[in-house]
């Protein structure tokens, strides 16, 4: 009888957990749910934006690094239009691409955000790792915002930052 009640306890904990449908940097096929043809939606402002982003960072020397997760904020700073990504492209310390996030544009709802996570174990990135994101928003709306939120925990110590993106075009 423990054992069912086990089972029963489990399983709820199990399905509680289950997160709704988020898009994440570990399902790249979740991407597609979002993408959108905006061939047809004319007077559409061009953006080009810059994240910093750190997977690791040193610790007490060059010579020691310390892993971090990092969580790549996409914000819809406008409360009435759509906006639309185009691109998204992660590059490591030497500007050398790793990956880029999704083949067609993407939308993003009005005050809408989504995440890419970098899992604390992924320190392709290095200590320079960063984003470059490419959108398009309607004429007069506001920009998007892209945020980066670094963290880590080890026994007892924590740290956490935070980077703000830069307009390069």
């Amino acid at each position: 009888m423990k054992f069912q009640y086990a089972l029963v306890i489990l399983f709820f904990g199990i399905t509680s957990c289950q997160e709704k449908d988020m898009i994440s940097s570990k399902n790249s096929e979740d991407w597609s749910k979002r993408s959108i043809d905006i061939s047809n939606k004319d007077s559409l402002e061009y953006g080009k934006s810059y994240l910093s982003i750190y997977s690791q960072i040193y610790s007490l020397s060059q010579h020691k690094t310390h892993n971090l997760t990092a969580m790549v904020s996409l914000r819809n700073t406008s409360d009435t239009d759509t906006i639309y990504l185009l691109r998204a492209e992660y590059y490591d310390t030497y500007g050398i691409s790793i990956k880029s996030y999704f083949k067609k544009p993407i939308y993003l709802a009005p005050l809408e955000t989504t995440e890419i996570i970098i899992d604390e174990v992924d320190v392709t990135g290095g200590t320079g790792s960063n984003f470059v994101f490419e959108w398009q928003i309607p004429r007069n709306a506001s920009e998007p915002l892209f945020e980066g939120i670094m963290n880590s925990t080890m026994g007892q110590q924590g740290l956490s930052f935070t980077t703000q993106s830069v307009r390069i075009k």
